[in-house]
């Protein structure tokens, strides 16, 4: 074991042979017997003998797998922990700006689950352990597959037998996990176990967990037609009998008669009748592998000191094994079934060559198969069926061993066989087989091009390295004429696989994609494997590829609903989801599919499943398949083309292929319309279509020259949802990246202008990329780009500015500076910033310690200068005073002359305040913010989220929403599900509901502020829009208007209004409202003996369902008591509920309340005995006035 400062985080998948079951009580409602518990099979009908299994049994078809998300609980999992970390079931949106995953991998999003091991805050190496309930009985061909995710670093892995351990760094994303623990006899436990240290922390994370193929065959009272009946009334297919595999459970289909004339080796004493195994060695993994391709067991015995064959030969001469001579196989077939473990390196190959023996045989080896690549770290079955006129033998060769080599009756040793003589082959110099010819002079993965070696990493880089293009050859373009079939290898495991086939004789069209019956193509074929996996077809490593690079082919696919046919990009160890086919019985179908740019390595692999045993002869299969404009030096007239519009194409931007997520090319419908005309194209993306889980997806730009030393990037876009993420914009160069601007969360349904400009380097040759990064850290909502514009020279100044990115074309002086908390520059300031409310944050700030600005001294922030004002316009800015007096703020506008228009001195606090200037400028202006010191000691003035917005400034907490949210701040508040407020009017195309028209006004083409309360579900709580920090107040009136709009009585939501502090949070008005289709007013008298802030808060009040809840003219009246208001029919609400309520309506209550318990209950809840766990019903809804309150069990989620 490495020494603990250099142990890396680890997550370790174990598997345990359990002595006696023990532990984990299971629900079994059918009173299964209890060795059935737990075994992979539904013994009762409603799978309730499955159900706490470390998986739900949900009654599954045969096919389907049982499967835990860990959204509803978690499924029998235990920690089982005894040092002080602990896995626990946890969700992303409980803990904001932790270290665990931003978002599960069942829903794509911060409200799915998962189970993790948080950050590990110790100094000693420590374990964490989660294990599974006994289980029982795994088949041959089960099968784990689960999602993982480490934060910096992963270990994952019969007694103790390791199945799966990866350690070093592994990225953002969740990866898929597949291993295959093989027949287990009795019971066993899976584990979980998560190994970090001081020095890496990283939480570990596990999502969607599935047994696949796990059940042994249940008894049957008859088996169907050719099956083998077992001694346990099972019943198995005929190719699983005598394939040195117990797939009846109690072993009788490897004891029959017929399995008598069938010739084993196990390699457990020797080779048995194999001999002559040049550069194999038999080996077990009982030790500490010498090599990390080496199996951790054996597949005889599915143990690690069972015994198989690892090769130790040279990579120019990979490793041989002879089989015995064997007697020409006559009327019936020999076949040979063997287990071969591909796994560890992309270079592994295996090659069974049949060598005719005698004077009169072929001089030639035969090939008759040839599996390479990465198969999974498995035991994968195989079979050869062989045909021979001549005695023969068969030869193994490659740098990967077997395991269980069985060779069928029809396999009859010869009698009096002849030595093998001393030499490689029988007869020199008799041809080696193809893939066994030396390399010649070039080292081994290169390829020899007249007389050049071409090393590998030049190969499929689409850029020909030889006259005849010989490198660029087998590189995934092919019509699969030629048997090397473009370079397309078969990666498949399972009962599928993919395979060159002439059209006449197979399935689909009858003819290959050109119309020619005799034509190849490459088409899903029945396989020996004994997993259900869908079959998969590699290309060698590809690229790097530039931003044209696209895949044309044709294909057709003939299944029911369960088949598919996809492409997806292989890179990096992610799997890529980029086409999947649309049905097409009978016939071919043609289709483009970009790939982009990319990196290399990268492959392309085609992923099919049909039921090939089903009705309907299910296939699918893929023809003329040509990659086109892939090479990164292609160069086209809009490469250079940085400014567009999008409404022809998208000039010189392109979609970067780093993550499953992607931008689109959009066309105005519905919510979504480009900023251009209104009906036209722009740049679409949504973070949940499709479904990903990466963490972003990039828009970027080929390498740019610049045109002038300074020049300005000009764009609009829209920032709409709930919960959207974060739109970023970045240069790159030389390889270094520049933040230059970025907006988080919503921004109003509308389009906004933005601005950056770029600094470029005075090298001349220099060149530069830019990039639109849309970050998941939000699932609710789009974002959207368009009419982008590149022109010479610096940007004006910009209309609002956070400090996140840049200081906005402040010129700052020696003395400002911008910062963040988090990075520790300074001793003193404020704790977070208030655009994002984090340490991580930015804003300017200014020392004013005499130190730093001696009494009386000015430090000045100057801003870029701003347009002429068509209008008077309002500026807004958020200030942050120290405690101890920081001096004054002075705020100026510069125009002909400088004029001073307000001035702050007052003792600092713990909030940021809110500074408003009215401004009027006819001509060019600027602002100036001077920090005059007052000689104090560990002083400073900071500044933060400075907007310029038409009209004038409105005052304190009041708004009417027509140019914005005027100062309420909607950033979403740690601890509610990460949601916040938006802006938007009736007339406004919008995918959410929303009133039709506002109260200040009265048209769609008035604003308001909304929130979509359907977006709330499990953790989702609510959405906070928050005043100004207000000064203390005796008594103070809140006016507002608010329109509420639910489908029924009992989905509907809540809105309240809080006073928030330093005390805590004080609930002073509340509503609850359902369909009503117009704007209720709403007042409260507010007091408070301290600074505090009006706070609405959007809930739900019972179910999710679609209703918005929207404000309009807030009104604050400081100092002044709310007069009563005059009761009217349909237009107010009360802001107290009366202390006593009607005898008669109180009675009626009551009785409803009483009715709607007794109808429920006479419904039949079928567990309403039991006194255990059951799915939450409606036995307790309690009815009120306005109001329906639910079981905390339905409300407040898992």
């Amino acid at each position: 074991m490495p020494p603990p400062s250099r142990l890396l985080p680890a997550l370790v998948l174990v598997l345990v042979l359990a002595g006696s079951p023990c532990g984990a009580w299971v629900p079994n409602h059918c009173r299964a017997p209890q060795h059935t518990l737990c075994n992979f099979v539904c013994d009762c009908r409603d799978c309730s003998d499955e159900t706490q299994c470390g998986y739900k049994g949900a009654s599954p078809a045969p096919s389907a797998p049982f499967a835990c998300s860990f959204e509803q609980d978690a499924c029998g999992w235990r920690d089982i922990s005894t040092s002080g970390d602990r896995w626990l079931r946890d969700r992303a949106g409980a803990a904001l700006g932790g270290p665990g995953p931003r978002a599960d991998h069942t829903l794509g999003t911060d409200l799915g689950w998962y189970v993790a091991v948080g950050t590990h805050r110790g100094k000693e190496p420590s374990v964490a352990a989660l294990r599974s309930p006994v289980l029982r009985e795994a088949a041959p061909a089960c099968e784990l597959r689960l999602w993982y995710q480490v934060a910096s670093a992963a270990d994952a892995g019969h007694r103790d037998a390791g199945l799966w351990r990866g350690s070093g760094a592994r990225g953002a994303g969740w990866r898929e996990l597949a291993v295959a623990p093989g027949r287990v006899r009795g019971d066993f436990w899976v584990t979980f176990s998560a190994t970090r240290n001081a020095t890496h922390r990283g939480a570990v994370a596990v999502d969607d967990v599935t047994f696949w193929g796990c059940g042994l065959p249940p008894p049957q009272a008859s088996c169907p037609l050719g099956h083998h009946r077992c001694q346990n009334r099972a019943c198995v297919e005929p190719h699983q009998v005598c394939d040195g595999e117990d797939d009846c459970g109690d072993g009788s289909d490897e004891d029959t008669p017929r399995c008598r004339g069938h010739l084993p080796t196990d390699l457990e004493t020797g080779l048995g009748l194999w001999h002559r195994a040049e550069g194999w060695t038999r080996n077990h993994s009982a030790r500490v592998p010498e090599r990390p391709a080496w199996p951790r067991r054996d597949h005889s015995r599915n143990s690690p000191q069972g015994h198989f064959l690892v090769s130790v030969a040279e990579p120019r001469a990979p490793a041989i094994l002879y089989g015995p001579e064997l007697q020409a196989s006559g009327p019936h077939n020999c076949s040979l079934v063997l287990y071969l473990h591909l796994h560890g390196s992309p270079a592994g190959r295996l090659r069974l060559y049949l060598q005719a023996q005698g004077p009169q045989a072929p001089r030639d080896p035969v090939l008759l198969r040839r599996r390479h690549g990465e198969l999974g770290d498995a035991w994968v079955r195989d079979r050869v069926d062989i045909q021979s006129e001549h005695r023969f033998r068969v030869l193994l060769a490659g740098q990967t061993g077997p395991d269980d080599l069985i060779l069928s009756e029809g396999c009859t040793p010869a009698p009096e066989a002849p030595r093998l003589p001393s030499g490689p082959w029988p007869l020199a110099p008799r041809p080696w087989p193809v893939g066994l010819q030396p390399q010649g002079p070039c080292e081994p993965g290169h390829l020899l091009c007249g007389a050049r070696c071409v090393p590998p990493e030049q190969l499929c880089d689409f850029q020909p390295q030889c006259e005849g293009g010989e490198d660029e050859q087998e590189c995934g373009s092919t019509d699969f004429e030629p048997p090397a079939a473009g370079g397309w290898e078969d990666a498949s495991a399972g009962r599928l696989q993919w395979g060159r086939l002439r059209a006449e004789e197979g399935r689909g069209p009858g003819t290959d994609a050109s119309g020619a019956a005799a034509g190849h193509f490459l088409s899903l074929q029945g396989a020996w494997g004994h997993w259900t996996a869908a079959a998969r077809a590699l290309t060698p490593p590809l690229g790097p590829s530039g931003p044209h690079c696209a895949l044309h082919m044709a294909y057709f696919l003939q299944s029911h609903p369960q088949g598919f046919l996809a492409l997806l990009v292989v890179e990096g160890g992610a799997r890529e989801l980029v086409w999947e086919a649309q049905s097409s019985p009978n016939a071919w179908k043609w289709d483009t599919v970009p790939l982009g740019q990319r990196r290399r390595p990268f492959q392309l692999e085609f992923v099919g499943l049909v039921d090939w045993e089903g009705p309907g002869q299910q296939a699918a299969g893929v023809d003329s398949v040509t990659l086109k404009d892939c090479s990164p030096a292609l160069a086209t007239k809009t490469d250079t083309e940085v400014s567009c519009n999008f409404e022809r194409h998208t000039c010189g931007w392109h979609t970067g292929h780093l993550t499953d997520a992607h931008w689109h090319r959009g066309e105005s419908h519905g919510p979504g319309y480009d900023h251009t005309t209104g009906k036209g194209y722009f740049m679409l993306l949504d973070p949940t279509d499709p479904p990903a889980r990466g963490p972003g997806a990039h828009l970027l730009t080929r390498p740019q020259t610049p045109a002038a030393p300074q020049e300005c990037l000009s764009f609009w876009y829209h920032l709409h949802g709930p919960q959207i993420g974060t739109l970023r914009l970045v240069m790159r160069q030389d390889g270094k990246d520049t933040h230059l601007w970025s907006r988080s969360g919503t921004h109003g349904n509308r389009w906004l202008e933005a601005w950056a400009t770029l600094d470029h380097q005075p090298d001349p040759g220099a060149q530069y990329q830019l990039l639109f990064q849309g970050l998941r850290d939000g699932f609710q909502g789009s974002m959207a780009l368009d009419d982008v514009a590149l022109r010479p020279g610096p940007c004006r100044a910009p209309e609002r500015c956070s400090f996140e990115d840049s200081a906005c074309s402040f010129s700052t002086g020696d003395l400002w500076a911008r910062r963040a908390s988090a990075t520790g520059l300074a001793a003193w300031g404020p704790g977070a910033d208030h655009t994002t409310d984090t340490a991580h944050g930015h804003y300017m700030i200014v020392d004013t310690s005499p130190g730093a600005l001696p009494s009386g001294h000015v430090a000045s922030l100057t801003s870029a200068e701003h347009r002429p004002l068509a209008q008077p316009a309002c500026l807004t800015f958020w200030y942050h005073l120290s405690l101890r007096n920081p001096g004054t703020l002075q705020v100026r506008v510069e125009e002909a002359e400088r004029h001073q228009v307000l001035t702050i001195s007052e003792r600092g606090g713990p909030a940021w305040r809110l500074g408003t200037v009215d401004v009027q400028a006819q001509r060019a202006w600027r602002v100036v913010f001077e920090a005059v010191a007052a000689g104090v000691e560990h002083s400073y003035v900071a500044l933060d989220d400075l907007l310029l917005q038409d009209g004038p400034c409105p005052p304190p907490a009041s708004c009417d929403f027509e140019t914005g949210l005027c100062g309420w701040s909607h950033l979403s508040w740690p601890g509610l599900g990460g949601y916040s407020w938006d802006w938007s009017s009736g007339s406004t195309p919008s995918r959410y509901p929303q009133p039709p028209v506002d109260h200040t006004l009265g048209t769609d083409a008035g604003h308001f502020a909304l929130f979509e309360t359907g977006v709330l579900g499990p953790g989702g709580r609510a959405a906070w829009l928050r005043s100004q920090p207000l000064p203390p107040t005796q008594a103070s009136c809140l006016r507002f208007w608010y329109h509420m709009g639910f489908p029924e009585h009992f989905y509907k939501g809540e809105l309240r209004v809080l006073l928030s502090s330093a005390r805590g949070q004080l609930a002073v008005w509340g509503a609850g409202g359902r369909l009503r289709h117009q704007w209720l007013k709403g007042q409260v008298e507010v007091a408070s003996a301290e600074e505090f802030q009006i706070v609405f808060e959007a809930t739900l009040g019972g179910q999710p369902a679609l209703g918005p809840i929207a404000l309009d003219d807030i009104k604050y009246l400081a100092g002044q008591r709310c007069q009563r208001p005059v009761p009217s029919q349909g237009d107010s609400a009360a802001a107290t509920v009366p202390a006593a309520v009607g005898g008669a309506l109180l009675v009626l209550l009551v009785l409803l309340g009483l009715a709607g318990w007794q109808w429920l209950w006479k419904g039949g809840c079928p567990c309403r005995n039991r006194t255990a766990a059951v799915a939450p019903g409606f036995d307790n809804i309690l009815f009120n006035a306005d109001q329906v309150t639910l079981p905390a069990s339905v409300t407040n989620g898992p």
